[in-house]
């Protein structure tokens, strides 16, 4: 009997004037562990006139995890925080009460031909931290704890796994690991891992069990602690999860929260712009419909 309990494709959705493909939330897998949302941001070339601009839009009850494999992101916040986010470093936004934040090409490189090719992805806070006051980390590449384990490359983006810990200040247990191999392999990691969790195959494929499952899925396993599969050559994939929350979540838009009526809160707060605004930006993204967006429990 198979131990792939569950099987997502990405799907495509437009983020501003960018389309990327989401594989979480999913109509049948809300979340794995704390992991509320996550996005597969190309690969794709931006010509000389064209910019990844997504404008101030506001946050609630969660972090988000920027990583990225190609090209560059301005980020800005209303906390006055400026960085470039660049190729395997990692932006930590923890939102809490309330951010708002921008994702720009950098003004330096938009009249240029650029890649953009990463990852994004919301990491639902504990109940009892919902509402702590926001702040921003930023982690250089090297930072990241990386070790080879045979002839597969291995790092450690989050969390704690492996009697490593990432540098990345996670608000409850978790893990977010990569694992790189130019040759067939064979990988078992069930006893290292905990909560829930799944894997997400970003290039190549990997086989379990006999079948073989190709690049851009989530594959959900019955029993985490069965983790073992076969990457075939050229093969990228991340392996994610942790300790799951005993509340539902709710997603509406940007903001995740376990009480709804701090969801509504912030929809009228943002509607009213008292949310801190972003230096030197003045626009800004509107709450959308309710014709339009539906409360995703």
């Amino acid at each position: 009997m198979s131990n792939i309990h569950q099987i997502i494709e990405e799907r495509a959705h437009l983020m501003g004037n960018f389309r990327v493909g989401r594989l979480l939330p999913f109509k049948d897998k809300r979340m794995v562990g704390p992991f509320a949302f996550l996005d597969h941001m190309g690969p794709v070339k931006l010509a000389q006139y064209e910019n990844f601009d997504v404008p101030p839009h506001p946050h609630i009850g969660l972090s988000t995890l920027t990583y990225l494999f190609e090209g560059s992101i301005m980020h800005r916040d209303s906390l006055g925080n400026e960085i470039e986010i660049k190729p395997g470093a990692v932006n930590w936004m923890t939102a809490g009460r309330g951010i708002t934040h921008s994702e720009r090409t950098p003004d330096y490189l938009r009249t240029s031909e650029i890649s953009l090719h990463g990852l994004q992805i919301w990491v639902a806070l504990p109940k009892d931290l919902e509402q702590i006051e926001p702040s921003f980390f930023h982690i250089d590449a090297r930072q990241i704890p990386e070790w080879k384990m045979g002839d597969v490359n291995v790092k450690l983006i989050a969390g704690e796994l492996f009697n490593k810990k990432s540098g990345v200040p996670v608000h409850s247990p978790l893990y977010l690991l990569e694992l790189k191999s130019a040759t067939k392999q064979t990988i078992r990691l069930g006893q290292e891992l905990f909560g829930e969790n799944a894997l997400y195959i970003l290039e190549g494929s990997i086989t379990s069990e006999g079948i073989t499952y190709e690049s851009k899925h989530i594959l959900i396993p019955k029993d985490p602690k069965l983790c073992a599969f076969e990457m075939n050559e050229n093969t990228t994939v991340y392996i994610f999860g942790g300790e799951p929350f005993p509340e539902e979540r709710t997603i509406y838009w940007n903001f995740v929260s376990s009480d709804k009526s701090l969801i509504e809160d912030a929809k009228i707060r943002w509607n009213n712009q008292e949310f801190g605004k972003v230096p030197g930006e003045t626009e800004f993204v509107p709450l959308p419909e309710p014709t339009n967006f539906k409360l995703k429990k």
